[in-house]
């Protein structure tokens, strides 16, 4: 692939680097590890986890390249966002999510805004799965599709609303302490309300931070398939937190 950094072949050559931006990238390659193997992405087809650390690699480089120590700001977290960013920009370039899935994810997401206009709140995924007449798990990969296609702001205008009981509970922290603690009693509620499965996933991401690959070793389901119940327990988060917030 054009452009592609592998992280063994950086390892290589680093291994024996002397000044301080080689020892910099170096140092910090477990952050590129730790960054990737927690993206719960739907990846494109031809693609595989090993092409995500490729892109990441020339956003740590850049950030190794970029970094000014007199700002005041940690590597690690100037890093951070150039890696993350540098996956998400070349995955922009992608056909990420192509007319089929496309497709998929506008149905679903009709089908979630009918079910809540008649109901008054979202459907579960089992009720989206009986109305569509595919299985829970079909759900759970469109589901995956819509929360990769709109974290990488690829195709907003695909999934509307659904975006937002997809989103991560934790990406807009509360202003205030009250405010934090608040919330931190209302997502411990309603994960414990979540299935086994789905509140074990939640658990070892978040409280345990573990990998997506460490997960699936727990539960003894694939990466993928971690990141397709992840994406579940979201929308079941976001459906019960919404008419909690909406009282406090």
């Amino acid at each position: 692939m054009p452009g592609e950094v592998r992280v063994a072949e950086f390892v290589d050559y680093a291994a024996g680097a002397e000044n301080d931006r080689d020892k910099l990238i170096l140092e910090h390659i477990p952050l590129l590890r730790h960054i990737v193997g927690r993206m719960c992405f739907d990846v494109p087809g031809g693609m595989d986890r090993d092409d995500l650390y490729g892109f990441g690699m020339l956003g740590l480089i850049a950030a190794a390249d970029s970094w000014e120590a007199a700002r005041g700001l940690k590597f690690s977290t100037y890093a951070y966002t150039k890696i993350r960013g540098a996956i998400l920009d070349e995955l922009r370039r992608m056909d990420f999510l192509p007319r089929g899935r496309r497709e998929n994810v506008r149905d679903l997401d009709k089908t979630v805004r009918a079910m809540e206009q008649k109901n008054g709140t979202p459907p579960a995924p089992e009720d989206i799965a009986t109305e569509m007449g595919i299985s829970v798990d079909e759900v759970d990969q469109i589901f995956l599709q819509a929360k990769s296609s709109s974290e990488a702001s690829l195709d907003e205008g695909t999934i509307g609303p659904l975006a937002d009981l997809l989103s991560d509970p934790h990406c807009e922290e509360p202003i205030g302490s009250l405010e934090r603690e608040e919330m931190t009693e209302l997502l411990a509620r309603v994960v414990g309300n979540l299935p086994e499965q789905e509140q074990s996933v939640i658990n070892l991401y978040y409280a345990e931070e573990l990998l997506l690959k460490e997960i699936g070793e727990v539960l003894g389901v694939t990466e993928s398939r971690v990141s397709q119940i992840h994406s579940r327990a979201l929308y079941r988060l976001n459906k019960a937190l919404a008419p909690l917030i909406g009282q406090s």
